[in-house]
């Protein structure tokens, strides 16, 4: 499996500042405040029209060397790229500051080093990145959301309504509790699949004078709450609730 990531990081709502008057520009939102430029053949056109490739990176000119050190004097960015195929391959990384390159380019083959001594590890330290549990910073900051450049475009245009970083994490943590109530809805039907009912969907049909429908289901589903909730029904007991179920509806 593939990886491919050339990119600007540093502060998301700062990125989206700088990057603004970038028509095709968006930046993706990653862990802990962090954001990624998505550094394309169009962006860095948009940026520079000079020569490409410089030293170890296949995005890299005086020219974008400047724009970085520009946007460092608000802000520490870095300048990362990785190409990776079946668990090999190469990554390097730069550090920009009060409008000066301070650290790097660091390059290597990360087939060949611990992941911790990975370049793009080493410039998410500087920039002030943390370590969350067993995962190293590359995975910690979300590096491994997506797989490549047009992956990495659509995560920047879903963040596109949000506001700010903030906006986007309240959007993404709504997001996640809704997703977590529809499981645990999901969850609870297929435990009640196992609760016994007197009436099958026939009878349901019968005893309501309805076709075949999604109301059944819910109907059988009524009848499994309330034997959860007081016990086994009788039928009579069961045809009386279903009819007063369906009357308040």
């Amino acid at each position: 499996m593939s990886y491919v990531l050339y990119g600007v990081v540093g502060d998301f709502d700062r990125l989206r500042l700088l990057t603004g008057d970038l028509p095709r520009a968006v930046v993706a939102p990653l862990e802990q405040r962090l954001g990624l430029l998505p550094v394309t053949h169009e962006i860095f056109d948009e940026l520079t029209d000079e020569r490409r490739g410089d030293g170890p990176f296949v995005f890299m000119s005086p020219a974008f060397a400047e724009v970085l050190e520009d946007w460092s004097r608000g802000g520490r960015v870095a300048y990362v790229e990785a190409d990776f195929f079946g668990g090999s391959g190469n990554q390097t990384a730069a550090l920009w500051e009060n409008g000066r390159q301070t650290w790097g380019p660091e390059h290597a083959w990360s087939s060949k080093r611990p992941r911790e001594s990975w370049p793009i590890n080493a410039v998410l330290a500087r920039l002030g990145a943390v370590e969350v549990g067993p995962f190293d910073l590359f995975d910690t900051v979300g590096f491994g959301q997506a797989r490549d450049m047009e992956d990495w475009r659509w995560a920047g245009l879903r963040a596109l309504d949000a506001a700010d970083y903030d906006a986007w994490e309240a959007a993404r943590r709504a997001q996640r509790e809704a997703d977590a109530r529809a499981a645990a809805e999901r969850e609870t039907y297929v435990r009640r699949d196992d609760v016994p009912v007197v009436l099958d969907g026939r009878a349901v049909m019968d005893v309501l004078g309805i076709p075949a429908s999604p109301l059944v289901g819910a109907a059988i589903r009524h009848l499994q709450e309330i034997h959860l909730e007081r016990g086994s029904l009788t039928r009579d007991e069961a045809v009386a609730e279903l009819r007063r179920w369906a009357q308040s509806l």
